[in-house]
């Protein structure tokens, strides 16, 4: 079975947990749209997270990437509300779609991860996470759900 998030467009949405050092787990919801370019050598990404019950703003990510000619292997860059200006790499194994990112120019050092597990063609689990310097200061953990009324 083929990935069908980031190498397909779609339309997906993600419920989960946030959970920032120190602190109890908070419910997260968010949207996410995959689109490629007429030539489908680009694929941007936009995901927006809000916090459901609370006051916290909410997180915008715009991503522009490539999938290598292997398929394997992808480069990105994002810009990120809470980051700012983030550059990341990947790789798309058999079951799972594995990325590290880096916040240019951070004086906090902050860097990141993300696997994305592929339970079938409209489900991922997702579990990320940030560091800042030595330390991890938050984690994601959540489901994300294709809609394929795109």
């Amino acid at each position: 079975m083929a990935h069908t998030f980031l190498v397909q467009p779609g339309k997906w949405t993600l419920e989960g947990n946030w959970v920032e050092r120190d602190s109890m787990p908070i419910q997260v919801k968010g949207r996410t749209l995959v689109g490629w370019s007429r030539d489908n050598f680009w694929f941007t990404m936009v995901t927006k997270l809000t916090f459901p019950g609370i006051d916290r703003e909410e997180l915008t990510m715009a991503y522009k990437g490539r999938i290598d000619s292997d398929e394997r292997s992808f480069a990105f860059v994002v810009d990120d509300s809470s980051l700012g200006k983030v550059e990341g790499e990947g790789i798309i194994g058999p079951d799972s779609i594995i990325q590290r990112y880096w916040v240019m120019g951070d004086k906090k050092m902050r860097t990141g991860f993300q696997t994305l597990y592929r339970r079938d063609s409209n489900t991922y689990s997702l579990a990320s996470g940030i560091i800042s310097g030595q330390n991890l200061a938050s984690t994601m953990e959540a489901i994300l759900t294709r809609h394929t009324d795109f």
